[in-house]
């Protein structure tokens, strides 16, 4: 089952690949046919190439690495101002110097 931002199923990105690469359906055309984008359409036909059926698997659409998280620290010192005097995130984030989002 594909998970939820997937535009087509297992199947389906496996029988678009095969028309491009081996049927030689023009990239846009097997784009427009099963309705995505030329760039994924190219990105799964690459696939198909490199890694054959096993390719067109369902993969994660969670990120892999989250640059912009909060540091410990500052997160355990956030909770600690959020137990002992239930602040808000404004004033929280004013106290700690902090931007509040």
């Amino acid at each position: 089952m594909p998970h939820r931002n997937a535009p087509l199923t297992e199947t389906g990105r496996l029988r678009l690949a095969r028309c491009v690469i081996e049927d030689g359906w023009p990239l846009r055309r097997a784009a427009e046919r099963f309705q995505v984008s030329p760039t994924t359409a190219q990105r799964w036909a690459d696939r198909y190439r490199r890694l054959g059926e096993a390719g067109m698997a369902d993969r994660s659409s969670r990120p892999r690495t989250s640059p912009g998280r909060t540091p410990t620290r500052t997160e355990r010192r956030i909770i600690k101002v959020r137990l002992l005097r239930r602040w808000g995130p404004a004033r929280i984030a004013h106290f700690l110097h902090l931007v509040p989002s």
